[in-house]
């Protein structure tokens, strides 16, 4: 191709393109179907159903550990609220962790400085799945180490018998220009592996810099993991505060600290995945999944990882049920159990469905908080972003007209593995990691018209796909 053909070609595609964009195209729907997938977005933008469901689900149930009293109760009521707006519900069990957090209390007694008869306060909490120090906890020297690397330059033996600091700062400056997946995706490697990192070095317990953005002295907490030819030491999160307090105390002399974490892990206990189709009119065995986690960790109340991904989808069905549409697909909404300690509720659905993959044509899930989306990211065949354009330009009404090819949710991994086309909002990430994991992960933390722009984009795609004339590229 000469250089003129191809700059003719390129100036036709642009042309295609600003001509999609300004005659809109219906695609794979009638100009009708596009009229009530804009009906769906300025409904469900006035709809108060997921704020009110969100504040129940925080405020009246509370923190939602799976295994937990709590997450048991927001089965049985999560359950009952899609009962009520006329879907059917069944709860399809899955066996959870159940690991309890306990005390968990850090104190300096000797460091350079001290004033005698003192100790300084550390504040941290315990990483989900650690083991405990003894009964009495345990007193042994800090050493502090930024990273992976430097732990390896150590001398040998240097960390035996010590309590080892990972000092990894969280990317504040990536987070604030909307990077905060890549920014938490750098230091919560040091939360998932400190713990065998430290204990192959002889370490007696680990600490980890907190995988967050905010720092106002909080701990952020998260699971951990162990591996079965490495000693399980105890392990928590210290704030950035405290982290960096560490560093230059140990940078002058000896650090002694005092640690106490009480965690237990018990049984597996029998959880439930909360499941509520709302029926297909023509295609009732093929789904649409929207989806969100219903468990969450035991610091905060859950708002925004993810009672606001709960929310927004129970939002789908019921702006559906408003507007009487029924879709020729079935509307499937699952509420995950047990995300955050290793994804067994949905582990359970993908060996549950296995004989009914090919009759899902696509599953959505939001777990990134309430933020302002600007848009859907998609998982799989690269053809999804054009077959999208038209539903792009409804959510243009809303400021999220963007597609993306990218992740979806971590529940939608094994269903995305199995060729499910799979879908996310693109929501705001510059402020989610500063509340993520924490106490202060509370329902005041969630704008309203945000909540409902984000449940604006679950259901209108939720529609779109579930009444296409063909089925999203897989």
């Amino acid at each position: 191709m000469t250089f003129a053909q191809n700059a003719t070609s390129g100036q036709q595609s642009y042309l295609d393109r600003l001509n999609a964009r300004i005659n809109g195209g219906p695609g794979a729907w009638t100009p009708e179907q596009i009229t009530r997938m804009q009906q769906i977005r300025d409904a469900a933008m006035r709809d108060p159903y997921a704020l009110n469901e969100l504040r129940h689900l925080t405020d009246n149930i509370g923190p939602r550990l799976a295994g937990s009293p709590q997450a048991e109760q927001a089965v049985q009521w999560v359950a009952a609220e899609m009962r009520s707006l006329g879907a059917e519900v069944t709860l399809e069990k899955a066996m959870v962790p159940h690991w309890v957090r306990g005390v968990e209390t850090g104190e300096l007694m000797a460091w350079p400085g001290q004033a005698a008869g003192t100790t300084q306060k550390v504040v941290l909490t315990a990483l989900g799945g650690s083991v405990a120090t003894p009964a009495d906890g345990l007193t042994a020297e800090v050493i502090v180490v930024p990273d992976f690397a430097a732990l390896k330059a150590l001398p040998a033996g240097a960390a035996k018998g010590k309590i080892l600091l990972f000092n990894h700062p969280f990317d504040k400056e990536l987070a604030a220009v909307g990077n905060g997946g890549a920014a938490y995706g750098g230091a919560v490697t040091y939360r998932g592996a400190g713990p065998i990192a430290a204990g192959a070095v002889g370490a007696v317990a680990v600490l980890v810099r907190s995988a967050g953005g905010a720092d106002y002295r909080l701990p952020h907490t998260g699971m951990t993991m162990y591996a079965p030819d490495v000693t399980k030491i105890p392990a928590a999160a210290v704030t950035a505060e405290d982290a960096e307090m560490l560093a230059n105390l140990a940078a002058q002399g000896p650090v002694k600290m005092h640690l106490k974490l009480t965690p237990q892990t018990l049984q597996d206990a029998q959880s439930y995945n909360v499941i509520a189709d709302w029926k297909g009119s023509e295609h009732p065995e093929q789904v649409v999944i929207v989806s969100g986690h219903l468990d969450s960790w035991d610091l905060g109340t859950g708002a925004i990882d993810d009672g606001a991904g709960i929310a927004v989808s129970m939002q789908a069905i019921h702006v559906l049920k408003e507007l009487g549409i029924r879709p020729k697909r079935t509307v499937r909404f699952v509420a995950w159990m047990c995300e955050e300690q290793g994804s067994q509720g949905a582990e359970q659905y993908v060996k549950d469905y296995k004989d009914q993959i090919a009759n899902h044509i696509g599953a959505i899930e939001s777990d990134l908080g309430a933020d302002h989306p600007t848009g859907i990211s998609y998982e799989g065949k690269p053809e999804l972003g054009k077959f999208l354009r038209p539903v792009a330009q409804v959510l243009d009404g809303i400021g999220a007209p963007l597609l993306e090819s990218g992740g979806s949710g971590e529940d939608l991994a094994g269903l995305a593995e199995k060729g499910v086309p799979s879908f996310a909002p693109i929501q705001d990430s510059r402020f989610y990691f500063n509340y993520h994991h924490t106490a202060a992960d509370t329902f005041d933390k969630v704008d309203p018209k945000h909540l409902n722009e984000n449940a604006a984009i679950m259901a209108v795609l939720a529609y779109a796909l579930a009444d296409s004339g063909a089925g999203a590229p897989r």
